[in-house]
C-alpha cells in the first residue's frame, strides 16, 4: 500500500496486543528507573518524573521493540533500550522547550517542566534525565559487547553530529532561509537521529549494524524521522492547543525555518507522504514481523498531535 492510500484503520497509534505489550513494558521501566526515592533531592526527582512519566507516544520505545520483533529478538533483552530512548527524548523535550531554545509555554497539555519547576530545575532534570538514560545501558545485564553498541548508537546520536547538532542548526537558521536539502539534514539530525538509533538499538540485540537487514531498517528509520518532523510542521499549522498539547503556529511565530514555511502546506503534505512511501519500501524484504514498524509509518503522518 502506497501512503497515497492510506486508510482510516492507520490514522491511530498502533493499537494491538503486541504494541500494547511493548508500551505497558516500557511503562514499568520507566516508572522503576524514576523511583529516585534515596538520595535524589525531592523536587528533582519531582521534576524528572514530571518530564518523563506523563504523556507522550513512546514512538522511540516503540521502534526500539518493534525492530527488534522483526528481527526475532526477546522483548525482555531490551527493556533498557526502550526505557533509555524514552528517557533521552524526555530530556531533549525539557531542553527544547527553555526560553533559551523553543521558549514553549506548554508540553502534552500542561505547563512545560520549566513552567512547573523553574529553569535551573528544569536544566537539571534535563541533565539528570540525560545520564540516567545511560545508567540504564550500562546496568541492563546485558552481553558486554550488546551493552557498548548500544551506548555508542545512543551517543553518536546524541551528540554534535546528531541531535544536539540539529539544534544548533536550527538556532542558526532562525530568522533566516534555507533551502530543502539544509532543512532535511537539519532534521535528520534533531528529530531523526533518536528515531534512527531507537531503530538501530533495537537491531543491535540481534545482529552487527553492517547487517543488510539492519541496514535497510536504518533506511526505514531515517525516512521515517523526516516524515515526522515534516508533518509536526503541518500540525504547528493545522492543529490547536487541544490537540496538540502545546501553543501552534509557535514555529511560524518564532520565524522558524520549517518545511511548510519552505514548501507550502499542500506540498509539505506531498512530501511527508512521500517520505511514508520510501520508509515502506524499505521494509519490502521483510516479512509480517515487520508490521508494526509499516502501521508506525502509517500513523505518523495521519497523527493530529
Amino acid at each position: 500500500m502506497t501512503a497515497a492510500a492510506i486508510s482510516a484503520e492507520h490514522a491511530a497509534f498502533p493499537q494491538g496486543a503486541l504494541a500494547q505489550s511493548w508500551l505497558a513494558r516500557t511503562d514499568r521501566a520507566l516508572k522503576t528507573a524514576l523511583q529516585l526515592e534515596v538520595g535524589a533531592p525531592p523536587q528533582l526527582a519531582e521534576a524528572m518524573r514530571y518530564a518523563g512519566l506523563v504523556g507522550g507516544k513512546r514512538i522511540r520505545p516503540f521502534l526500539v521493540y518493534a525492530s527488534g520483533y522483526a528481527l526475532g529478538v526477546d522483548p525482555r533483552t531490551l527493556d533498557a533500550a526502550a526505557c533509555a530512548v524514552e528517557l533521552v527524548h524526555a530530556y531533549s523535550l525539557v531542553h527544547d522547550d527553555l526560553p533559551a531554545m523553543d521558549n514553549d509555554d506548554f508540553r502534552r497539555g500542561r505547563p512545560t517542566t520549566h513552567r512547573a519547576f523553574g529553569e535551573a530545575n528544569a536544566i537539571l532534570a534535563g541533565d539528570a534525565l540525560h545520564t540516567l538514560a545511560f545508567a540504564q545501558l550500562a546496568k541492563s545485564g546485558l552481553p558486554s559487547d550488546v551493552r557498548i553498541r548500544m551506548v555508542e548508537v545512543l551517543a553518536d546520536a546524541l551528540g554534535a553530529v546528531g541531535m544536539a547538532g540539529g539544534q544548533a542548526i536550527d538556532l542558526a537558521l532562525t530568522g533566516k532561509d534555507a533551502t530543502l536539502n539544509i532543512l532535511r539534514d537539519m532534521h535528520t539530525r534533531k528529530t531523526g537521529a533518536l528515531i534512527r538509533a531507537a531503530t538501530r538499538m533495537g537491531c543491535c540485540a540481534a545482529r552487527p549494524t553492517s547487517d543488510p537487514q539492519a541496514q535497510a531498517m536504518d533506511r526505514y528509520a531515517k525516512a521515517l524521522g523526516l516524515a515526522f518532523q515534516v508533518w509536526d510542521d503541518v500540525l504547528d499549522v493545522t492543529g490547536d492547543l487541544a490537540s496538540l498539547g502545546k501553543d501552534p503556529g509557535s514555529d511560524l511565530a518564532a520565524n522558524k525555518a520549517t518545511f511548510v514555511r519552505l514548501l507550502g502546506l499542500a506540498e509539505a503534505r506531498t512530501e511527508a507522504k512521500r517520505l511514508c512511501d520510501e520508509a515502506l519500501a524499505a521494509l519490502t524484504g521483510f516479512d509480517q514481523r515487520a508490521e508494526p514498524l509499516r502501521s508506525l509509518a502509517h500513523y505518523v503522518i495521519q497523527r493530529d498531535h
